[in-house]
């Protein structure tokens, strides 16, 4: 369990210093950056940090994972950083309010506590889907195979 919270904070701070540069850079929530970029650096970081979750679990143990380890591993490890981005949100929205959120069409309209809500709902559900799916392909690969007689 030390090893999801270490990689899922890992892969948070990671986002953190994503959303904190591309909203210095590019102050405009609308811009491609916030929702295309973060993106695909969200979900390349989240795949990195589960993976080295499950191979560091993996050389801690000797070089023997089964799969269902690194599944649980890397599921956790989602959690982990699901948990952690969205409290880390939440801090953002409190303290300097919307700005570090990307905009959707319309959601200037909405009250920020819906968009906050929608937002959250969004990230911390597909993290942990996303994890589920990355946690199911690396475990796949890393785990270790029994041998048929």
């Amino acid at each position: 369990m030390r090893i999801a919270v270490k990689y899922g904070l890992l892969i948070t701070l990671g986002a953190i210093v994503w959303v904190v540069i591309a909203h210095l850079l590019v102050p405009d929530p609308r811009s491609p950056v916030h929702s295309l970029g973060a993106g695909v650096f969200f979900n390349i970081l989240h795949m990195a940090g589960i993976y080295l979750a499950i191979t560091t679990l993996k050389r801690e143990s000797g070089g023997d994972l089964s799969f269902k380890t690194g599944l649980k591993t890397g599921i956790a490890t989602a959690f982990a950083y699901a948990a952690s981005f969205c409290v880390f949100f939440l801090v953002a929205i409190l303290v300097v309010g919307s700005k570090l959120m990307a905009s959707e069409p319309g959601a200037e309209n909405l009250p920020l506590w819906r968009v906050a809500l929608g937002a959250f709902i969004g990230l911390f559900l597909g993290s942990l889907i996303f994890g589920v799916i990355y946690s199911t392909v690396i475990s796949f690969f890393l785990a270790k195979r029994q041998r048929s007689v």
